[in-house]
């Protein structure tokens, strides 16, 4: 499928004078922070200086005077206290860092829970709650879960069962009857910064608690690690505060990784990294990044979840020894391999149903069935066909006596409303703008899938339909240079909100030594035709097909992160392509 370029518009030229000025930068890297809105000094030091003295109160966040008030009541009283959360890394990862904390004074009164994702399903059960009730537990505090739970907390409410629910999804029209409910997406939240993780929620909560019982807080950045992983692994926006966390997190992560998440690195191999060259075995060693915890870390912690219990996720990363975080995490990687087969299974089981059933190719949505598919990795397959096919996907399978799936989008269209749009036809729905689960009866999946694809033929745009990339901006080769590089690396952590900029050149050929390397990625060695500039190497992972065009000596446009690749201990630039356009005659 052929990439749609759009180049994004270009910062004020004021802003950019002012910039280059203050900061002693060039026109480019200016532009490149007016583009993120950034028009003052003090701003860009703010961006290129994250400083935690910069995070929000917490106590601005609404109920969050009454999450303290209760915990520190059960404090009081000695009672019992379970933290319970979602079974993916975000959840994984507030529970661990809430549990930690709370452990201190709850001592043996506390004890963490995680739904069976096949016999629970997403957040709240009412088996949870039961065994809160069945332990004499008195409190529940809630983890990126918990929001719409309306009923359950009702049910829990019966049987004197404090929940304090801390939450990011959207809510619904009415929420829980809690103790607390902290979610700045609720309406009458008046809380700063709307994008927090369900981990970062948590993170806020015990911030809150720390200040109330006069507790250091400075010893609460150990946690930023998890905040980070939750942060990267649920794709929420790399702004404001969660700019802030995530480059705290990396920088304890790159230094100082607990004992779980060391294990789970040493079995990825995350330090050396094959840039193509499968016969000659290339590495590069380099520190971790927001992509790496996206897909490195972030699926193996949610391994453990998608197979068996999530569980034990959440004791890799509260593990406090080596030899029992390096059992944990040989278990899970075990598990991340059963799961990648799975999903590669159905990957291509859904395939060929698209293939083999008429009109699915033709229309603008994606809806499949099978009972059989595992619900652990519904997800990950969603996301790959919504890649594939770049169209709103769903897909189903049954559990529990119900149809229950995960949708993914493509940009800019709101799976979220789309599945609102049918909620009549749904027994539980949740999620985000672009990732979203669901659940309704058997009988209703016709209906349903007619239905959504009705909303999505009259709401999505041809456009949207076609894959995006999107420039920052126009670069000539001679733009280029250590001292830029040097600057563009401070405006990471990249993500959401914040992307790893992308540049275009024109006028590129091949300088003769561009070649076809391991399973179709090009290896490319390039020279722009119409600026002195030395030559620069590239690689294109997956664009063999386009080695012809490059030998054939005429020139072509590029679109390219720009990296830096160290090998034999001398560091150069490298331009990383996304994408390759022949230039029209």
């Amino acid at each position: 499928m052929e990439n749609r370029w759009v180049v994004s518009q270009q910062g004020d030229k004021q802003i950019i004078k002012h910039l280059m000025d203050a900061l002693s930068i060039d026109a480019n890297l200016a532009n490149l922070l007016a583009q993120r809105q950034i028009s003052t000094y003090e701003e860009a030091k703010d961006f290129f200086r994250p400083d935690l003295n910069d995070l929000h109160d917490p106590f601005l966040m609404k109920d969050m005077d009454k999450a303290v008030e209760r915990i520190k009541t059960a404090i009081s009283k000695q009672e019992k206290v379970l933290v319970y959360g979602d079974y993916d890394v975000d959840g994984t990862t507030a529970v661990a860092l809430v549990y930690a904390y709370l452990k201190k004074y709850f001592k043996k009164r506390i004890e963490f829970y995680i739904p069976d994702r096949y016999n629970e399903g997403y957040g709240i059960s009412f088996k949870g709650i039961d065994h809160a009730v069945h332990e004499g537990i008195n409190l529940v505090i809630a983890l990126d879960c918990g929001i719409k739970a309306v009923e359950k907390i009702d049910y829990a409410n019966k049987f004197k069962v404090d929940f304090i629910i801390c939450d990011h999804h959207r809510p619904g029209d009415k929420l829980p009857d809690a103790v607390a409910v902290l979610d700045s997406k609720r309406p009458d939240c008046n809380y700063p910064f709307k994008e927090l993780s369900g981990c970062g929620v948590g993170f806020k909560l015990i911030t809150a608690l720390a200040q109330d019982l006069k507790d250091d807080v400075n010893e609460l950045y150990a946690f930023l690690d998890l905040v980070a992983i939750s942060i990267a692994a649920d794709i929420v926006p790399i702004i404001g505060e969660n700019r802030i966390l995530a480059h705290y997190g990396l920088k304890l992560l790159n230094s100082a990784p607990r004992p779980g998440i060391e294990s789970v690195l040493r079995y990825s191999n995350v330090n050396k990294r094959d840039i193509v060259d499968d016969k000659k075995g290339l590495f590069l060693n380099r520190e971790l990044t927001i992509s790496d915890l996206v897909f490195l870390i972030g699926p193996r912690i949610n391994a453990a979840g998608r197979i068996e219990s999530a569980s034990d996720s959440v004791r890799l990363m509260l593990a406090d020894k080596m030899s029992h975080a390096d059992n944990l995490a040989k278990a899970i990687n075990e598990l991340n391999t059963e799961r990648r087969n799975l999903d590669n299974q159905i990957t291509e089981e859904a395939l060929a149903m698209i293939e083999q059933t008429p009109g699915l190719k033709q229309a603008k949505s994606t809806v499949l069935f099978n009972e059989n598919w595992h619900k652990g990795v519904i997800g990950i397959v969603a996301s790959r066909l919504t890649d594939t096919f770049y169209r709103p996907t769903i897909i189903l399978t049954r559990s529990s006596g119900l149809i229950t799936g995960s949708a993914r989008s493509v940009k800019n269209f709101d799976v979220y409303d789309a599945i609102d749009h049918c909620s009549g036809l749904l027994e539980h729905f949740g999620g985000h703008k672009y990732a979203a689960g669901l659940s309704l009866k058997p009988e209703n999946l016709d209906a349903f899938r007619s239905m959504f694809e009705s909303y999505v033929i009259n709401t999505i745009e041809d456009q949207m339909l076609v894959p995006e990339i999107e420039i920052d901006m126009d670069l000539n080769f001679s733009d280029l240079n250590p001292k830029f590089m040097r600057i563009l690396k401070q405006f990471a952590p990249f993500g959401p909100g914040n992307m790893s900029p992308v540049f275009r050149t024109n006028n590129v050929i091949d300088a003769g030594r561009s070649r076809v390397v391991g399973k179709n990625h090009l290896k490319l060695d390039l020279v722009q035709t119409t600026t002195r500039s030395q030559a620069f190497s590239g690689i294109a992972f997956q664009q063999g097909h386009h080695f012809d065009a490059i030998k054939s000596g005429k020139p072509f446009s590029i679109c390219y992160h720009l990296e830096e690749n160290e090998w034999q201990g001398k560091v150069n630039l490298q331009l990383n392509v996304k994408d390759i356009k022949e230039e029209e005659d």
